[in-house]
C-alpha cells in the first residue's frame, strides 16, 4: 500500500514551492501518493494522508500567518501523523545559524506554537534583489549590510543546498 503524503507550502518568491516540487519528485520515486499544494489554495482533509510535510519561506522575519494558523488548528491531528517543518530564510546561508535550534527564526516560530513535528530541517533561501519592492529591497540591503550579507542590488545568489534537500527527502519517505 501506498503511502499518501500532503505538501502544504507557503512560497513568496519560489523557492520554497521549487523546493517542495523536488521532495515531491522523491517522494514519488519511493512510492508515496503525494499531493502538493499551496496554503492558500488548501482544501483537503488532512486525515486522509499518512504524511505531512509544511513548509514555508520568511518573510518580515516571520514564516507565513495563514500557516501558523493551519498549525494551531490541526496541532492535535498533526500529531497523530508522521510531520515534517521545513523552513525557508537567508539567515540559514550561515552554517552557525542553519539548524532548528540555531536558527532565530525557527526558534521563535516553535516558541510559539505547540506543534511538534517529527523532523524540522531549516534550508537557505535565495537573494534575488531584482524580485524585490523598492521598500523591501531596501530593507532586505539593511539586513544584509547589517549580517555581513551581500548589498550590490544587482546580487542573485541561490545559497539552498539541493543535497541536503535530497537527503531530507529520502529520510521523510523512510520514517
Amino acid at each position: 500500500m501506498q503511502t499518501k503524503t500532503i505538501i502544504i507550502y507557503s512560497s513568496v518568491d519560489g523557492l520554497t514551492k521549487r523546493i517542495c516540487h523536488y521532495i515531491n519528485d522523491i517522494l514519488i520515486l519511493k512510492n508515496h501518493l503525494v499531493d502538493i499544494v499551496s496554503i492558500h489554495d488548501y482544501n483537503q482533509k488532512i486525515e486522509d494522508f499518512d504524511k505531512v510535510i509544511i513548509a514555508s519561506s520568511i518573510r518580515y522575519g516571520k514564516h507565513n500567518e495563514l500557516i501558523e494558523k493551519f498549525i494551531k488548528e490541526n496541532t492535535e491531528l498533526l500529531h497523530s501523523k508522521k510531520t515534517a517543518f521545513i523552513s525557508v530564510n537567508l539567515v540559514a546561508r550561515k552554517e552557525e545559524k542553519s539548524t532548528p535550534n540555531t536558527n532565530p527564526y525557527v526558534m521563535k516560530f516553535f516558541s510559539s506554537i505547540e506543534w511538534k513535528p517529527t523532523v524540522v530541517v531549516v534550508f537557505p533561501g535565495k537573494l534575488d534583489y531584482s524580485l524585490y519592492s523598492f521598500r523591501d529591497r531596501i530593507l532586505i540591503q539593511l539586513i544584509m549590510l547589517m549580517t555581513k550579507g551581500p548589498t550590490n542590488s544587482k546580487t542573485v545568489i541561490e545559497y539552498t543546498n539541493w543535497d541536503k534537500v535530497k537527503e531530507f527527502g529520502e529520510k521523510f519517505a523512510e520514517i
